[in-house]
């Protein structure tokens, strides 16, 4: 199959742009963690906008009003931007870092897979969460729980035959690098 003829099995035309052969390949971690930091830096224009519109509907004047109301609906929202960016195969950052998500059969992902990997993509954050709250931790114990969670669920990919992440073995999902067509001259 060449980058330039469309998967008939797979009518989405992103799908054409990675070749059968770049596909199989697992992204290496130190290049999937880079992209996760990257989306994380491109949220933060997702939640400045969200907390902006949330405040100004709600006319919410202090920053502790309405904060689970708030957290409910930043919840809502990272669902809407990874289900719709995912379901088209990745998002801005992942498209920076050529990779995409797919499924285990290489195609595009259904907006319910991809609304079960956004919700099974909490896991690199409730456990640590679910143990900083009945310990009323520090900011600082709090940071260094999460951060070393992170790492741990990251290091546990390496235990995966593909390499995966557990969230996308559980999910039916899995990351891949594509290459990106040359350009056409002319």
């Amino acid at each position: 199959m060449t980058a330039s003829r469309a998967n008939p099995q797979n009518p989405h035309p992103s799908d054409a742009a990675a070749p059968a052969a770049s596909r199989a390949i697992a992204p290496p971690l130190r290049r999937r963690m880079a992209c996760w930091l990257y989306e994380g830096m491109l949220m933060f224009g997702v939640v400045f906008i969200a907390g902006y519109l949330f405040g100004t509907l709600t006319q919410t004047r202090h920053g502790l009003d309405n904060r689970h109301a708030l957290q409910a609906f930043l919840f809502v929202v990272f669902g809407i931007y990874f289900v719709w960016f995912w379901s088209q195969g990745h998002t801005l950052a992942m498209k920076t870092w050529h990779i995409r998500v797919e499924d285990r059969q290489g195609r595009s992902l259904s907006q319910p897979r991809a609304l079960l990997r956004y919700l099974l993509c909490w896991l690199w954050f409730l456990p640590p969460l679910a143990v900083i709250a009945p310990f009323q931790l520090s900011a600082g114990e709090a940071t260094v729980i999460v951060a070393g969670w992170v790492a741990v669920w990251a290091l546990l990919s390496r235990f995966h035959p593909q390499r995966q992440f557990w969230h996308d073995a559980l999910a039916g999902t899995r990351l891949v690098h594509y290459e990106v067509p040359p350009r056409r001259k002319g």
